[in-house]
């Protein structure tokens, strides 16, 4: 005999306040297939690309460094790739530090441009 609680809501739960079953983890899955569709897959296709693009490098080829350093492949091998920034001017650098190609003609036309 409680004075706060009163004895007809201390009893029992009703039968739908019981445990939620399968409808109870379709919000839960839902939202496991939303953040794969917005965050990892999107993510895993960048990554072939890269990953592609990287395979595909060549001699001759103008690309950017993820440093921001523009220059022309010159030489390369597994792992490195040797990038000539200036006249007589050579760098190397990790192939997986290759983030972009440029079009053909881009180093030329920048290299005109910064000696003018």
């Amino acid at each position: 005999m409680s004075f706060f609680i009163s004895d007809a809501l201390a009893e029992a739960a009703p039968p739908a306040a019981q445990a939620p079953g399968l409808e109870g983890l379709l919000f839960p899955v839902g939202i496991l297939v939303f953040f794969y569709f917005l965050f990892l897959r999107p993510q895993s296709k960048r990554a072939k690309e890269q990953k592609k693009m990287i395979e595909s490098l060549s001699k001759g080829n103008e690309v950017v460094t993820n440093g921001g350093i523009l220059g022309k492949i010159v030489d390369l091998d597994d792992n490195f790739v040797q990038l000539e920034v200036g006249d007589n001017t050579y760098i190397r650098v990790q192939r997986q530090a290759i983030t972009n190609l440029m079009p053909k003609g881009t180093f030329k036309a920048l290299n005109k441009r910064a000696k003018s």
